[in-house]
């Protein structure tokens, strides 16, 4: 299992609820990472957002986001349907 990415046990939910849900399946790198910095601020401080993706890239460029805006990726989830719900918490 790689770092930061979490699977559920039977019987538990597949992820944590997150204040703001972006939905950006089916969309291509770097328009994931676009959307989450137009809306990140929509969420009060320490509240998490998930982002929803199917592009690979989205993967690995959304908590390479995190680390270059000081943000905290929480975790990244798999999704039933392929893809991953990333959860990035607001630091400030």
């Amino acid at each position: 299992m790689m770092a930061g990415r979490q699977k559920s046990a039977p019987g538990e939910t597949a992820q944590p609820s997150a204040a703001l849900t972006i939905d950006a399946l089916g969309r291509k790198c770097p328009i994931p990472i676009i959307m989450l910095a137009e809306r990140i601020n929509e969420v009060p401080l320490n509240a998490t957002v998930a982002v929803l993706a199917d592009d690979p890239a989205a993967f690995t460029d959304v908590p390479a986001w995190c680390r270059l805006k000081s943000h905290h990726h929480v975790a990244t989830y798999e999704l039933p349907g392929g893809g991953w719900a990333i959860h990035v918490r607001r630091n400030y």
